[in-house]
């Protein structure tokens, strides 16, 4: 077991501050739950840091001592590990988009993987499951305007559609009526207005 968790260790301090490992990444050092066992004890030692079920990171050392990877460097590693897609809320992208001045207090973001919760240190991630239409064009400015416009809803939609064509390039607005075929009637509508308005 010692060998098999200096073998990781190694592995893992040739990667980035904050990089992904899971036990499949492994698995030709040693059988299933040996490696997971492996993982689990580092983690409890504090060489490496549980992001999620089977997700391990390695912490972000400095001067000060070492801490957890920062909230979207796990987000980034669970969604490459798991190959979903996963986005920051409506909430925090109708803020970014200068549409409310509300700031999110929990770190909630949507996944096209299951709901669930992840615990980074002290703080606790929610990644909540959503229809696909929601994570459409992914990180992409117009992206983040789908997602404001779904937290919004379809009372605010027509009103957020004029300042977000004002605010987002010709071109990725031009992504948002593209896309509009797979959004539900109320924003399709809303997008299609908007365009032609």
């Amino acid at each position: 077991m010692q060998r098999l968790t200096s073998q990781i260790m190694g592995h893992a301090e040739r990667l980035p501050e904050g990089s992904a490992l899971s036990a499949k990444s492994f698995l030709h050092l040693g059988n299933r739950a040996a490696l997971d066992q492996a993982l689990s004890r580092l983690a409890e030692r504090g060489e490496l840091v549980r992001a999620g079920r089977g997700i391990y990171m390695r912490p972000v050392k400095s001067r000060f001592g070492s801490r957890p990877p920062t909230v979207e460097q796990a987000v980034e590693a669970v969604a490459q590990q798991r190959g979903e897609v996963i986005v920051a809320n409506g909430a925090a992208a109708a803020n970014a988009l200068g549409l409310t001045t509300q700031v999110p207090v929990r770190s909630v973001y949507l996944t096209s993987g299951r709901s669930r919760t992840m615990n980074l240190g002290q703080q606790t991630v929610e990644l909540r499951h959503v229809p696909r239409w929601q994570l459409a064009l992914a990180d992409r400015p117009a992206g983040v305007a789908v997602r404001a416009l779904a937290w919004l809803g379809p009372e605010k939609a027509d009103e957020a559609l004029s300042r977000i064509k004002r605010k987002l390039p010709p071109d990725a607005f031009g992504e948002l009526v593209a896309a509009a075929p797979q959004f539900p009637t109320w924003l399709a509508r809303s997008v299609g207005k908007a365009a032609h308005g």
